[in-house]
């Protein structure tokens, strides 16, 4: 009979340490997840600002486009994945100075704190930028 009282006395003992390890293990797990969630959401934003610099760039390619063209190809794909505050540049400005055979680089830029998706900003104050560089190849002339 001794032996089921001191089981029993520790159960309520090893109740209680679990729950102090939960108290304590609790805020880092949320933490962690949090800090997934941001990081995550930092990826898919640098990645739709990759895709607006290309998409950007293939339009700077083809003949008879202006600046405004290829900002607003680049534009629309933030517009398209919900991104707050992003800015296109165009390098060189001239599309039309742009011989065939040399490079041309458009860069898509947002602040991640205008692009967060939870309260707690572990990007704060920093600007995600995604650049393409393609170069003019030779135009052919149609028949």
């Amino acid at each position: 009979m001794n032996g089921s009282l001191k089981s029993r006395n520790r159960r309520p003992q090893r109740a209680g340490v679990a729950a102090a390890e939960f108290a304590v293990c609790l805020p880092v797990i949320v933490l962690i997840v949090l800090a997934t969630i941001e990081a995550c959401t930092m990826v898919f934003l640098k990645q739709s600002l990759n895709i607006a610099a290309y998409e950007g760039a293939r339009t700077a390619l083809a003949q008879n486009v202006s600046s405004v063209d290829v900002v607003n190809a680049a534009e629309q794909v933030l517009t398209e994945r919900n991104v707050n505050g992003g800015t296109v540049t165009i390098s060189p400005s001239n599309l039309g100075a742009i011989a065939p055979g040399q490079y041309l680089t458009v860069s898509a830029s947002a602040p991640a704190t205008g692009n967060s998706v939870i309260p707690i900003r572990f990007y704060r104050g920093r600007t995600l930028t995604g650049s393409a560089t393609m170069m003019k190849e030779f135009q052919t002339s149609s028949p």
